[in-house]
């Protein structure tokens, strides 16, 4: 009887690969996501400092806003512009925490960035919450619901996240840093999908009223969608299986396409018009 033996190292050689090539996919989305929120944090800036110093009030609405500045309504309007500038302060500082050779080179930085992203984070949740139904900042009650939803997720990610800074447990702070990274870029996703939607197979499901069928899941699946692709991400990081590694890096790729397309076509088609 003839018995073919397999070496520990060329076993573990698929893995390695594997393991390289998912890490990789990470790496490549994180770059692509950065560039577009980079970009959404300067449109945010060009698209409302300049009118907020002037007093023109009533230009924020020129952005497309749902509801934006309404005569009358003070405290409304400044819950409005701290939420929108705020939010350009979040987005930098959660791709602070997400830089890892920033981390290890400043790690003072990257708590104090981490402090300002876990503050804002929840004040925005919170915020958006407020402005949703005492504000009617809605298109309708589902997609009410859906940012809502968000926004406990944001809230729940937000607390396990401290949780484990708290007790030093890193290595289980940062699944939870990036879920929470993940939950509170839904409003950038939602425009980076549709982006890449209207570049693909343009409105279908889209309506003007925003009722259409395609409209509806995109609230949702702004970030249920690339929650789930975090956590087989995640699975496959902590696995040993090198067809789990295979499959979580070749959806991460996708994701990180749809990112990138998304990312232009928000740059052409949303941001770039009133830059």
């Amino acid at each position: 009887m003839t018995q073919t033996l397999v070496s520990p190292v060329t076993a573990r050689a698929p893995v390695k690969l594997a393991t390289t090539v998912q890490s990789l996919s990470g790496k490549l989305w994180f770059l692509t996501a950065a560039a577009g929120q980079l970009m959404f944090i300067y449109y945010i800036l060009v698209a409302y400092i300049p009118r907020t110093i002037g007093g023109q009030f009533e230009r924020w609405d020129e952005t497309g806003l749902i509801k934006g500045y309404e005569a009358g309504d003070g405290f409304g309007n400044l819950m409005f512009i701290t939420h929108v500038l705020l939010a350009a302060i979040m987005t930098l500082a959660g791709l602070m925490q997400l830089t890892a050779p920033l981390r290890n080179w400043a790690p003072r930085l990257h708590r104090m960035s981490g402090r300002v992203f876990l503050v804002l984070a929840v004040y925005l949740a919170l915020g958006g919450i407020w402005m949703i139904w005492m504000r009617g900042s809605r298109i309708s009650d589902l997609t009410g619901l859906s940012t809502t939803l968000d926004g406990l997720l944001i809230l729940f990610f937000a607390g396990m996240t401290l949780n484990f800074a708290l007790k030093r447990q890193i290595a289980r702070h940062r699944p939870w840093a990036m879920r929470l990274f993940i939950a509170a870029s839904a409003v950038w996703y939602l425009r980076i999908f549709y982006s890449a939607w209207f570049l693909s197979v343009g409105a279908v499901g889209v309506t003007r009223g925003m009722d259409g069928w395609f409209d509806y899941t995109v609230n949702f699946a702004s970030y249920l969608l690339p929650l789930a692709v975090l956590e087989l991400y995640l699975l496959a990081q902590a696995s040993r299986s090198a067809s789990l590694k295979w499959t979580s890096a070749i959806i991460t790729f996708a994701g990180a396409g749809v990112t990138a397309l998304g990312g232009v076509g928000a740059t052409l088609i949303m941001w770039g018009p009133h830059l």
